[in-house]
C-alpha cells in the first residue's frame, strides 16, 4: 500500500481528483490530505474519490494552513446565504466511508478520541517518539486502520500494533531551484521493495514536493522539474532538470523551456516508464507551451503517484 501524503494546495488536489478521473490509480494507493483551505477544488477532489468508490484520507486537525478557521468563517457565511456549497460538500463526504478520518498524533489528541468509539475506520499520523507512550495508552479499545510512524524507527514497529505504514521525506530539498543541479540525479528511496520485510504494512512519503510547507509562491530564478525513475534493481531514483539562464527572474516560460527539453531528450533516450504525467510533459514540449508552474508540480506528482500504482500493481518489471 503506498500513501501519499500532499498538502491540500489546488493543483496537488487537481492532481489526485485526476488521477482518479483517468482510472490511473487502484486500490492499493490511498492519498493522504493535510487541507489548507475549504476550497471548491478540495469539495470537488472528495466528491470525486467518494463517487468512484476510492479511499482517500483526510487529517482534520491538520497542522499548517488556516484550514479550521476558514471553514468555520465560510460555513457560516454559506448558512447566512442559505447556501449549501463548499462547506456541506466537504462535510457530506467527509463523513462517508471512502474518506478515511486521519489525525495528527499530539498528547491532546491522544485525550479527545481516546477510546471512542467511531463509526468508521480512521488513521493516525504519530512521527513524534515523546506521543508514542500516550498513543499506545489512548488506543487500546478504538484502534486506527493505519498508522503511520516513523521509517526505521524499532521503538515504534516493536510497540505499536496494526497496519504500521513507514513514513518519510525522501526529497532532498535545495534552498535555491539552481542547486539541483549539482546533484542532478540522485537515489529517492527503494522502501517499496522492502517494506513489507522491515515490518510494515504499507509507506507514505511526501512525493517530489518534500515535507516543508510555503504559504505563498514566488517567481523563481530558475525552474527545476523532477522526476523520479526506477533504475535497473527497481529502487527509485530521482533526476532534476534545471534550466540555463538563471541570473534573474524575468521569462518564467523561456526557463521552463529549457528545462522540459532536458526532461523529454533525457526521457525518450533512457526510456522510462511512460505516464499521464510524462505525457502531459511531452505535449507542452511538442505545443511549446508553458502551463505555469502549479501544472508543473501537478504533472511531476502525477508521475509518481501512477509509477508507484504501476509498480504495486505488477506493471513494472
Amino acid at each position: 500500500m503506498y500513501f501519499p501524503y500532499l498538502r491540500g494546495k489546488r493543483f496537488e488536489l487537481i492532481c489526485l481528483r485526476e488521477l482518479i478521473e483517468k482510472d490511473l490509480i487502484g486500490n492499493k494507493v490511498i492519498p493522504i490530505i493535510e487541507p489548507i483551505s475549504p476550497s471548491p477544488t478540495m469539495a470537488k477532489t472528495l466528491k470525486c474519490y467518494v463517487e468512484n468508490n476510492k479511499k482517500i484520507a483526510i487529517i482534520i486537525n491538520p497542522s499548517v494552513g488556516g484550514f479550521i478557521k476558514e471553514f468555520k468563517k465560510l460555513k457560516k457565511k454559506e448558512t447566512d446565504e442559505n447556501k449549501k456549497c463548499v462547506t456541506s460538500t466537504i462535510i457530506k463526504h467527509i463523513n462517508n466511508e471512502n474518506a478515511i478520518k486521519s489525525y495528527l498524533m499530539d498528547k491532546n489528541m491522544a485525550i479527545k478520541i481516546a477510546n471512542k468509539p467511531t463509526k468508521n475506520d480512521f488513521l493516525i499520523i504519530n512521527t513524534n517518539r515523546d506521543c508514542l507512550e500516550p498513543y499506545l495508552s489512548a488506543y487500546k479499545k478504538s484502534k486506527p486502520v493505519y498508522i503511520l510512524i516513523p521509517d526505521n524507527d524499532r521503538a515504534f514497529l516493536k510497540s505499536v500494533q496494526g497496519s504500521k505504514i513507514s513514513f518519510r521525506d525522501y526529497f532532498n530539498k535545495q534552498n535555491r531551484n539552481s542547486d539541483y543541479s549539482n546533484c542532478p540525479d540522485e537515489f529517492f528511496t527503494d522502501i517499496h521493495l522492502c517494506y513489507e520485510e522491515d515490518g510494515y504494512d504499507g509507506f507514505s512519503d511526501y512525493s517530489i514536493v518534500g515535507k516543508g510547507y510555503e504559504d505563498s509562491g514566488f517567481a523563481p530564478k530558475a525552474v527545476a522539474i523532477h522526476i523520479v525513475y526506477f533504475d535497473k534493481k527497481n529502487a527509485l531514483r530521482i533526476r532534476h532538470f534545471v534550466s540555463d539562464s538563471n541570473e534573474n527572474i524575468k521569462d518564467t516560460a523561456g526557463k521552463f523551456g529549457e528545462a522540459l527539453e532536458k526532461l523529454v531528450r533525457w526521457c525518450k533516450s533512457n526510456k522510462i516508464t511512460e505516464t499521464e504525467g510524462l505525457r502531459g510533459f511531452y505535449g507542452c514540449y511538442k505545443a511549446g507551451k508553458y502551463p505555469g508552474l502549479g501544472t508543473v508540480k501537478k504533472l511531476s506528482i502525477m508521475h509518481h503517484i501512477e509509477l508507484m500504482n504501476k509498480f504495486l500493481e505488477g506493471d513494472v518489471k
